[in-house]
């Protein structure tokens, strides 16, 4: 009779066994709420104000102005993302916020913006900066047990500000640095992204996830001219595509992210 029991029960084991290794995707290794923190860098393309890449005049308003040329701005970004995924078999569906503080920031010389901008070297000095962006986007991947590839796509909102001042040969007799003109805003756009994330430990995974971010162009008025200009307002065209390069270090609540081997 013991022999029977004892029987009954490896059979029942191996068959248990034996009915997951046939179907390694029963469980939903990436399926959870989580959160994490990121970092790396980034780049804006043509980000200027007071330009549109080319010597049309329509880029701007104001007796005396004439558009900057091309510039594109560089730097570093740190931030966070939270977000819930779902997994199907092999394939993985999420959405996620992120939110990030940026130092994306140039700040050339106006001899150096082009042959549309008629300056002498060190009189004017303009300074483009994007400050934060944030991205609402939806998520599809594929998981190989412990390694999930996706790809993003959604809404994009970023901040920046534009600053034209004074430099050392401006004249006027207007101190170096004084802002002849500045101004700031907030736009929305669209972003697209791809990541590989490698679940490490127990629910713990790293990745490096790359985005562009699509930005339409906008003009806004701009204030805080110098006196010496005899102007009381401007117009600033802003011209801005995004991309960064970031690692990601995720937590999961729920159970364990690595899969058996």
């Amino acid at each position: 009779m013991k022999r029977v029991l004892i029987a009954a029960v490896v059979t029942t084991v191996t068959g248990v066994c034996s009915a997951q290794a046939a179907d390694p995707a029963a469980r939903p290794y990436w399926t959870g709420f989580y959160i994490g923190l990121n970092g790396g860098g980034g780049s804006t393309d043509g980000n200027a104000p007071l330009r549109n890449c080319s010597t049309d005049d329509s880029a701007v308003s104001g007796v005396g102005l004439q558009p900057f040329g091309c510039n594109n701005a560089w730097g570093g970004t740190v931030g966070g993302q939270i977000g819930y995924r779902w997994q199907a078999a092999n394939w993985v569906f999420g959405v996620e916020g992120q939110g990030n503080w940026a130092n994306f920031s140039v700040s050339p010389d106006a001899a150096d913006l082009g042959s549309s901008w008629q300056a002498s070297p060190g009189a004017l000095t303009l300074k483009s900066r994007t400050e934060s962006l944030g991205l609402m986007t939806g998520q599809v991947g594929y998981a190989w047990d412990n390694v999930l590839f996706y790809v993003k796509g959604g809404a994009a909102v970023v901040n920046g500000k534009y600053k034209l001042s004074a430099g050392p040969n401006y004249g006027y007799n207007v101190p170096d640095g004084t802002a002849l003109m500045s101004g700031a805003d907030t736009r929305w756009g669209s972003t697209v992204g791809t990541g590989l994330e490698i679940g490490f430990a127990e629910n713990w995974s790293f990745g490096i996830e790359f985005n562009h971010v699509f930005l339409p162009d906008r003009n806004f008025t701009a204030t805080e001219f110098a006196p010496a200009n005899n102007l009381a307002t401007g117009t600033l065209r802003v011209h801005q595509n995004i991309n960064t390069s970031l690692f990601r270090l995720n937590y999961r609540f729920g159970g364990p992210v690595v899969t058996r081997y």
